[in-house]
């Protein structure tokens, strides 16, 4: 094939399989290629852009199967992200986001970065007492979506997680706001309503939970994600704050999926990932890649009897008619 393995050098199997998605997606390597190369040796030593690109164009070559991300590893060392550890894929994600947009000097590529993945959400506080709302934006870089619902009990699909992650919630008891107008605390109705969703959008399945005990719990049980979705069809008007032509785009298919397979201390990830030009799916297992089918994507939707098994963690959409 033309795709290029990434050598594991050291517990790097989640860096490599997010390095993977990033370079899979040619509108993020469009930005990429256009970035200001630093002028002095030490700054290109520390810029992570610099060396994401310098990989990029290494496993471009295409003269071996695989190549060594070492030089761009021991970049990332230098702001904390440390080597020989087992990272979680959603936090290493937004930590490698973050250091590229960043250390992107052109602000118009950091528009184009942040047009590309930041979703905006409005969230609403009402109070139960007197109505009286408050309202505010926010933007974000994953949909974080519980896998269970407030009672522990499994979300089915993941038009189900959709449904519940946008679902009112009563702040009662111990949850109870100030509201300014009464004067004290009450009961509030707080939700979160959508305003724009990205060319690349990023799920995050919530797959792992606390304990009682302190000690975290991956749940893997079956949750089966589609090929393509519309979000106008999973949200209802009210869990929307948007126009219809922002709307008109909400329809995506899958690009990537990041698995996790292992327990919560002794784990490994790999990404699944379609390619754009040839549209043929793609298993990314460090330095070993092949050719898989969407049945093989469908292996991650979990299985509760299979603890040990691969479950998706992280799910990548793309827009199907982007603006």
């Amino acid at each position: 094939t033309g795709a290029i393995g990434l050598y594991n050098v050291g517990q790097s199997c989640c860096l490599n399989s997010l390095l993977q998605v990033f370079f899979m997606n040619t509108r993020f390597t469009g930005i990429l290629r256009r970035i200001t190369v630093p002028p002095h040796a030490v700054q290109k030593r520390k810029n992570v852009p610099y060396q994401m690109l310098l990989l990029l164009e290494e496993m471009q070559c295409g003269k071996q199967k695989a190549v060594s991300p070492i030089a761009f590893a021991s970049c990332l060392s230098t702001y904390r992200v440390k080597l020989f550890v087992q990272h979680d894929a959603a936090q290493l994600f937004l930590t490698l986001w973050n250091l590229i947009k960043r250390q992107m000097k052109k602000p118009e590529l950091v528009e184009e970065l942040n047009d590309l993945y930041t979703i905006c959400v409005q969230e609403h506080l009402t109070c139960q007492k007197c109505s009286s709302e408050t309202r505010r934006n926010s933007s974000m870089l994953t949909l974080p979506l519980p896998v269970l619902d407030s009672n522990s009990r499994i979300l089915k699909t993941l038009e189900d997680c959709l449904q519940y992650f946008f679902h009112p919630e009563e702040l009662t008891d111990h949850n109870m706001c100030f509201c300014e107008q009464c004067g004290r605390k009450t009961p509030f109705l707080q939700s979160m309503k959508l305003v724009h969703l990205p060319q690349t959008l990023t799920i995050h399945l919530k797959r792992f939970c606390f304990e009682k005990s302190a000690s975290i719990r991956k749940l893997s049980h079956c949750l089966p994600f589609p090929q393509d979705i519309d979000f106008n069809a999973v949200l209802t008007e009210n869990q929307c704050q948007a126009d219809d032509n922002e709307k008109a785009a909400w329809k995506y298919e899958i690009f990537a999926v990041v698995a996790h397979s292992g327990s919560t201390n002794c784990g490994h990830y790999c990404a699944y990932i379609r390619s754009l030009t040839e549209c043929k799916w793609y298993c990314f297992n460090d330095s070993e890649v092949c050719q898989v089918l969407w049945d093989d994507v469908k292996c991650t939707y979990g299985h509760s009897n299979l603890l040990w098994g691969e479950t998706a963690y992280l799910l990548i959409y793309m827009k199907k008619y982007p603006q």
